[in-house]
């Protein structure tokens, strides 16, 4: 006879094999992407016009039938079933709103999912829009500091690739994914567990290039990898909007913990919540292109960040994709939660993390899936992440600090500082081989 614990096996199993069947026909980026043609179309114009953008229909039927069939086996009561649907409400969310594109029904569902910049985020008192704010004035604060000549966007995309080739063959071995030039994306790179895409007309400084490799290959590749190897969870495998959170946010905290994170990458961050929020007020793709314009001077970086904001929603404003307001917040709560496992001495659940696609409130039902032999731990891990002396050092000179009234001693230290004359180095100076 088959045991209790057995048949709660074989229903786990099988809802998670209907949620992933639901959430792989709902490809977001995939689906609400522009062809190269509207780039092309929009400088011939003089950037003068507004784009024109067609979308393909999206059926939403299907998968709301199977999320329906999954949620028939769902008695959300306990932590493995609220888990469960956790992922149906956001595969449904994601469904709908790709039904939507193109009206102003697509940016209900995208603020549900993703949140919008006023919105108050859980356990802080401050809203997308706030940490936007906050790094644009510490770095503001920064401006007279010489940092000297800005790195040249000097590699091309054929550059980058052969590096990333390289390297994420070294670190996944035969499963590494495949690289590849493509003519239109929504971002200079996007990786899944096969392919890493970049831009074929992409320009990138060598920073840029180690920036991609740690977000794109060793998180974002590594939890689809890890994904898939998770045969007894499937929807693991599968990326849905409530995932997006904690995956960009692993990804901006891997590269901070790498030491590729740079100011203006922080600050491009910033300014596409401010965008969003420009859009959300009713500003067209012009508007915001122009926004962006005025910050960069770079005409075809600003068209795509413009991008990013209006691709699947309306473009003459008020109704805009709002997937980048995530970022800030996803870092803010990885710190967190990787600061937290550490104090707490779950090392195993730091493993946890990196096991699929997830958001870190998974955490507790993958702990029970896994004592009941269901979840695998993550075979790949980011280097970071795999050397534990140095992840734990660095945890906890960030402990010790968070600890620690830093007001008085920075008083007396600005004080010091007042008069002191701004010194101003030669440029040649910031480079460590002079």
């Amino acid at each position: 006879m088959t045991s209790a614990i057995e048949k709660e096996k074989q229903r786990i199993r099988k809802v998670t094999q209907l949620l992933y069947k639901g959430a792989k026909r709902v490809r977001i980026l995939r689906s609400i992407d522009w062809p190269a043609s509207v780039k092309q179309g929009f400088f011939a114009k003089g950037a003068k016009e507004l784009p024109e953008i067609s979308y393909p229909g999206f059926d939403a039927k299907p998968t709301i039938d199977i999320i329906r069939e999954a949620r028939r086996m769902i008695i959300p009561i306990s932590t493995i079933d609220l888990w469960l649907e956790r992922q149906s409400i956001s595969i449904e969310t994601g469904a709908r709103m790709l039904a939507g594109t193109g009206t102003p029904v697509f940016f209900e569902y995208s603020r549900q999912v993703y949140g919008e910049p006023t919105d108050p985020l859980r356990f802080i008192p401050a809203s997308p829009l706030d940490l936007a704010q906050s790094v644009q004035d510490v770095i503001d604060k920064l401006a007279r500091i010489d940092l000297g000549v800005a790195p040249s966007a000097h590699l091309t995309a054929e550059d980058v690739a052969k590096e990333i080739k390289a390297a994420a063959g070294q670190h996944f071995g035969e499963d590494a994914p495949k690289v590849i030039l493509v003519d239109s994306l929504s971002a200079n790179a996007l990786a899944t567990a096969d392919r890493i895409r970049i831009r074929r007309d992409a320009r990138f400084t060598d920073r840029d290039a180690a920036q991609l490799l740690n977000h794109e290959a060793y998180i974002h590749v590594a939890t689809s990898l890890n994904g898939r190897f998770q045969t007894d969870l499937p929807i693991l495998g599968a990326g849905h909007p409530s995932t997006t959170r904690t995956q960009e946010g692993l990804a901006v905290f891997a590269e901070i913990t790498s030491g590729t994170m740079e100011l203006d990458r922080l600050r491009r961050l910033a300014d596409r919540v401010f965008a969003i929020q420009m859009a959300i007020e009713g500003a067209d793709f012009l508007d915001v292109y122009g926004y962006f314009l005025e910050r960069t001077g770079n005409p075809d970086q600003s068209f795509e960040n413009a991008r990013r904001v209006f691709r699947g929603g309306v473009i003459t404003g008020g109704a805009p994709f709002t997937k980048d307001v995530v970022y800030l917040f996803g870092l803010l709560l990885v710190s967190s939660v990787i600061r937290a496992i550490f104090s707490a001495g779950r090392s195993d659940c730091l493993r946890l993390l990196f096991c699929g696609k997830l958001e870190a409130q998974d955490i507790p039902a993958l702990c029970e899936l896994a004592a009941m032999g269901l979840c695998k731990p993550a075979r790949y891990l980011p280097p970071w992440a795999s050397d534990l002396r140095s992840l734990l050092a660095s945890l906890t000179y960030s402990t010790f600090m968070s600890k620690i009234d830093h007001a008085p001693m920075t008083a007396v230290v600005e004080k010091i500082l007042e008069n002191a004359p701004i010194v101003e180095f030669p440029v040649e100076s910031n480079n460590p081989r002079a």
